[in-house]
């Protein structure tokens, strides 16, 4: 199993770029995928995620900004960051879920079996 992350880089504050996630090597569509961030000097936290069907979960610090959605097709996840705030700076991580068979959509990193090698986002006042 793959996951190769792109789309980070340097933006502004109140700047709206877009990460995407290719996953190879599994049935994409029975895995939860999840985004996930790491900020320096921080424990890496849960930012959203989204089942195979395309119910989603946000967590409160980004809920109303960032937007997931996937293309079980194309075997994407993306993340629609919008209205960034340099609180958001950090590398960010997606991952499928560690069975393929998730009833639930986890929030805690454990329950993520796979993960991409992450993308950093840099966000300036």
């Amino acid at each position: 199993v793959q996951l190769q992350a792109s789309g980070g880089g340097l933006v502004q504050a109140g700047g709206s770029p877009r990460l995407s996630c290719t996953a190879s090597g599994l049935t994409f569509s029975r895995y939860v995928m999840g985004w996930f961030r790491q900020a320096p000097g921080k424990e890496r936290e849960f930012v959203t995620a989204i089942s195979g069907s395309g119910s989603t979960y946000y967590a409160d610090s980004v809920k109303g900004r960032f937007i997931i959605s996937r293309d079980n097709a194309k075997n994407t996840v993306n993340l629609q960051m919008n209205s960034l705030k340099p609180e958001d700076t950090a590398v960010y991580y997606c991952a499928a879920d560690r069975s393929g068979s998730m009833r639930f959509l986890p929030v805690t990193s454990r329950e993520y079996g796979y993960w991409g090698q992450g993308t950093l986002v840099t966000v300036s006042s």
